[in-house]
């Protein structure tokens, strides 16, 4: 990890794989919870991660266990941003498991602590999580957002994803509608 600057500049996140998280007992000690936070402050701020309420801590350890087991076997990837040893955001895919899928991966979650916006942590992840996914032999990297989040939206766009398909009022958050917005990025041009 880089260190603090005597400067006053904040260092650049360190991204890590899963494997550089396992080799760090004391962040892997408590990495599950701080992922927990994070999400759950997210979700409780109206982020569009998946859940209406924030998820607990079990919802979360479960996820990330799934996560990671599916790293081990070759099935996804795994990567986590942290500035001075604190997390700031974690994002992951996971390749389809259908036999005819299996080329293919989705970028489940990109999520970033609301303190770390505007520093290039999102970026920084999806950038990582894109070069795993060429890497590992993925053909296609799909993902889906909610259509009111243009600053994600705008990332994606950004790093090659383009859109195939929306769903109009698909997501529903109470009262509220949203678009559900299809990307992919297609690794076979």
């Amino acid at each position: 990890m880089k260190p603090a600057t005597t400067s006053g500049v904040t260092p650049e996140p360190a991204i890590l794989d899963a494997m550089g998280l396992a080799s760090d007992p004391e962040l892997e000690a408590g990495f599950t919870e701080s992922a927990h936070q994070i999400l759950s402050d997210l979700v409780g701020g109206g982020a569009a991660l998946g859940w209406v309420e924030p998820p607990s801590l079990d919802e979360v350890a479960e996820l990330l266990g799934q996560v990671v087991s599916a790293v081990q076997t070759g099935d996804a990837a795994l990567r986590v941003a942290y500035l001075d040893r604190r997390l700031v955001g974690l994002g992951y895919w996971l390749r389809y498991a259908r036999p005819t899928h299996r080329p293919h991966a989705d970028l489940e979650k990109i999520a970033v602590d609301a303190a770390a916006h505007g520093r290039g942590v999102g970026r920084a992840l999806t950038a990582a999580l894109i070069a795993d996914a060429r890497e590992t032999g993925i053909e296609v990297l799909t993902l889906d957002a909610r259509g009111d989040n243009t600053r994600a939206l705008r990332l994606y766009r950004s790093l090659g994803f383009t859109e195939y398909g929306r769903l109009p009022g698909f997501v529903a958050v109470g009262e509220h509608r949203y678009d559900k917005v299809l990307y992919m990025l297609d690794f076979r041009r």
